[in-house]
């Protein structure tokens, strides 16, 4: 029997980094050295927000290494956005160890500002600092909402990139620089923790990768067409088993097509794992899923994964609600299937515009009678004056609804106003499980 999935929980995380920087600041005021002159207050705030502006880029680069214990305890989504909003802050204590250490030198050496500067870009040290803090602000540019809707994914993820060379020049100017200055251990502490980051890095976004597609050798044996716009791809590997992929997860997929290598495409399974066999579901919204339509029998295919939190380990209760909206039934209809429960434990209900554009219904309408599971279509368009998903249409479906956990999953606002319906009609906030992304 394999061993248990080991899985981080959200407050450990948040606690475990809380003292990173409780850590980064102590080491910062056994340096400090109290002063009134302001040359000596702008570099003594200068140390503390570069110190920890190097201990964010950190944290962002930790966030999105893919190590399967946060992934699978905290989710992907919940991953991402922290990582979002870490880099604001990340960026503007960059800006701010700039300025500060900008103005300490011009206030110790009694010059302007721009004298100023243009004696500091002589030292090789703060040349590369430089040039670090302009990658992470041309980073922090192609992600802002306004910007990152024009720019194609792969641009967007080519600038991210660049995080890597900005936070080895950060780590290059901080061992060179007064900001390490308390001595060898405190050098050593930073290497260490560097270096730490650094091959988790590696290992989880370069050398498993790899190991899984030679081991696993997955191929596409099947595309089919579910409804209008929707495709099952299904492939076939070796030993799939090993993936301990769990219902309600994803994968990040690679098609080694001509037209869609480039791009690794992040899709949950519509079925569980069994035969050597995965499935996903599809529905095309952009060019790269359009192109997935027209996959053949034989494609290679590079899997890395899995991750995500929307599984069975988050039940807290015996009654379980599942509630998708358009293409979110893929995840829902794998944990319809696999989730414990006797009959009338499982409730499905499944949002969409109309008839025709129910994916997997026959599939789900097996499963709820061999189950004796609940199965309710809402259908109707989002702007009809009647709303399925209000809080009194959801408890005439399911009048103990406050009694259940919830697993939710559909297109990004219809998730949003879901959520706020199930808390007024009851349903605690820590009882609704989703993961949201939005591309």
């Amino acid at each position: 029997m394999p061993a248990p999935l080991l899985r981080t929980s959200p407050r450990a995380l948040l606690t475990g980094l809380a003292a990173g920087a409780v850590l980064v600041t102590s080491l910062w005021l056994v340096q400090a050295e109290p002063s009134g002159r302001l040359d000596a207050l702008f570099a003594t705030l200068a140390h503390l927000s570069g110190l920890l502006a190097g201990y964010g880029i950190l944290v962002m680069l930790l966030l999105m290494a893919r190590v399967p214990a946060v992934e699978h305890g905290v989710g992907a989504d919940r991953l991402a956005r922290w990582h979002a909003l870490g880099g604001r802050y990340v960026l503007t204590l960059c800006c701010a160890h700039a300025v500060l250490a900008l103005c300490g030198y011009a206030a110790h050496t009694s010059t302007d500002v721009i004298g100023a500067a243009a004696d500091l870009m002589g030292y090789p040290g703060l040349a590369t600092a430089a040039a670090g803090t302009a990658l992470l602000v041309a980073v922090g540019v192609t992600s802002a909402r306004a910007l990152r809707r024009r720019v194609r994914h792969e641009t967007w993820r080519a600038a991210h990139l660049l995080t890597y060379v900005a936070a080895a020049l950060a780590f290059a100017h901080q061992l060179s620089g007064p900001d390490l200055a308390g001595g060898p251990l405190a050098a050593w502490l930073w290497t260490l923790l560097h270096t730490t980051v650094g091959t988790l890095l590696i290992w989880y976004r370069l050398v498993v990768p790899v190991r899984q597609a030679l081991r696993h050798a997955l191929r596409v044996v099947e595309v089919r067409v579910e409804g209008p716009g929707v495709v099952s791809v299904v492939m076939q590997g070796l030993g799939l088993d090993a993936l301990r992929a769990e219902p309600g997860q994803f994968l990040r997929w690679r098609f080694l097509d001509r037209r869609l290598w480039r791009t690794s495409l992040p899709f949950s399974l519509s079925a569980p794992v069994r035969d050597d066999t995965l499935r996903i579901t599809v529905k095309a919204c952009g060019d790269h899923t359009r192109r997935i339509r027209r996959l053949r029998p034989g494609v290679r295919v590079l899997a890395t994964g899995p991750f995500g939190a929307l599984t069975a380990h988050r039940r807290t209760r015996r009654k379980v609600l599942l509630l998708a909206g358009g293409v979110g039934i893929t995840p829902m209809r794998a944990l319809f299937e696999t989730l414990p429960g006797g009959p009338g434990d499982l409730t499905l209900l499944y949002r969409a515009g109309s008839a025709a554009q129910l994916v997997l219904r026959e599939e789900l309408e097996a499963i709820a009678d061999a189950r004796g599971a609940a199965l309710h279509y809402l259908l109707g368009p989002s702007d009809d004056p009647f709303d399925p998903l209000a809080p009194r249409a959801l408890r005439n479906l399911v009048p103990d609804l406050a009694e259940h956990d919830v697993y939710l999953c559909g297109p990004p606002g219809m998730s949003r106003a879901a959520a706020a319906a199930l808390e007024r009609a009851g349903v605690p906030a820590a009882r609704i499980h989703s993961e949201r992304f939005a591309f």
